[in-house]
C-alpha cells in the first residue's frame, strides 16, 4: 500500500509542471498575438475619413487613400485604402479636421486587433505631417467637428 503514494505524488507533480508549462505557453501566445509590434512603418495618403464608433467599445476608425492602384482580380482596378485605428484622443482630433488633406502618418502594426484599442491591426501612434488645412475653411468646420464627440 506505501507504494501507491508515490505514484500519486510523482502524477501530481508532473500535473503541476503541465500546468505551468501550458499557462506560459498560452501567456506568451497572447502577448505576441496582441501586444507584441510587429511592424512600424508611415504610410500617406489622402485621408478619407476618420470617426468615433463601437457597440461596447468606443474606437477611432479611419481610412487613408494611397496614389496608385491595384488590381483585387484579374481585371479589376482599386484604390490602395489603408484602414487604420488612433487610440490618442488629441491625434484623432487633428485628423478628424484634416479630412480630405494630404497626411503622412507613423504607425504599428500587430498580429491581430484588440476590440478596445480599434477593429484594425494597424494603430496610428503620430502625425508626421498635414497638408495645412485652409484657414477659412478650418474655422467653419472646428467647432462641429468638436462638439459631436
Amino acid at each position: 500500500m506505501n507504494d501507491l503514494q508515490p505514484k500519486k505524488r510523482r502524477s501530481r507533480k508532473w500535473f503541476g509542471w503541465f500546468l505551468g508549462i501550458m499557462l506560459i505557453t498560452l501567456a506568451t501566445f497572447v502577448y505576441v498575438r496582441y501586444y507584441y509590434v510587429f511592424g512600424t512603418g508611415v504610410k500617406s495618403g489622402e485621408l478619407n475619413y476618420l470617426v468615433y464608433k463601437g457597440v461596447i467599445f468606443k474606437t477611432y476608425e479611419g481610412k487613408l487613400i494611397q496614389t496608385g492602384f491595384r488590381a483585387d482580380k484579374p481585371g479589376g482596378l482599386q484604390s490602395n485604402q489603408f484602414d487604420f485605428s488612433v487610440e490618442n484622443k488629441e491625434i484623432a482630433e487633428k485628423l478628424m479636421l484634416s479630412s480630405g488633406k494630404n497626411v503622412q502618418l507613423h504607425y504599428k502594426e500587430f498580429f491581430a486587433p484588440i476590440p478596445w484599442r480599434g477593429y484594425t491591426k494597424f494603430i496610428v501612434d503620430s502625425i508626421i505631417s498635414i497638408e495645412e488645412p485652409r484657414p477659412d475653411l478650418q474655422h467653419e468646420i472646428a467647432p462641429y467637428v468638436l462638439d459631436t464627440m
